[in-house]
């Protein structure tokens, strides 16, 4: 009896690993990993009920023909928001939001600007970092929304 204990534990450790490894640790099918090659893109799934303003900025951006593709380049970051808010004023109470964003190689000189508020801006930067972290420089990411 032990010995089918064992041996059914031991199974149940296996399915479980699997499992894991299976759906990553995120719970979704197929696991979300850091793209290891430039043709693959990684579809992000941005939450437009939490940050409307940017949510709104972006689908318009694309609409206008700007790529709803983000190619991940941090070391651009500074100078693609440079680029891109050259000539937009400051305007008290906004933050100047820019479609495609200066982390992306596609940013920089010729981005869409929008005045929008700092909550939702901000939000929306932090949730956007926080969900690429993990993923390597010259990872192509697509902005889907519901």
């Amino acid at each position: 009896m032990n010995k089918r204990k064992s041996i059914i534990s031991l199974f149940l450790i296996l399915l479980i690993s699997l499992a894991a490894y299976w759906f990553g640790e995120d719970g979704q099918w197929p696991p979300q990993q850091p793209s290891s090659g430039k043709s693959e893109v990684v579809k992000l799934e941005f939450p437009a009920e939490r940050f409307p303003q940017t949510a709104k900025h972006i689908k318009e951006a694309i609409r206008k023909g700007h790529s709803a593709v983000c190619t991940i380049d941090r070391k651009e970051a500074e100078q693609n928001r440079k680029e891109s808010l050259k000539g937009v004023p400051v305007k008290k109470g906004y933050d100047r939001d820019e479609w495609p964003m200066a982390m992306c190689a596609e940013g920089g000189s010729g981005a869409d600007i929008k005045y929008i508020s700092p909550g939702d801006n901000r939000g929306a930067g932090s949730w956007v970092g926080n969900q690429l972290e993990d993923f390597a420089d010259g990872t192509r990411v697509e902005f889907m929304f519901k």
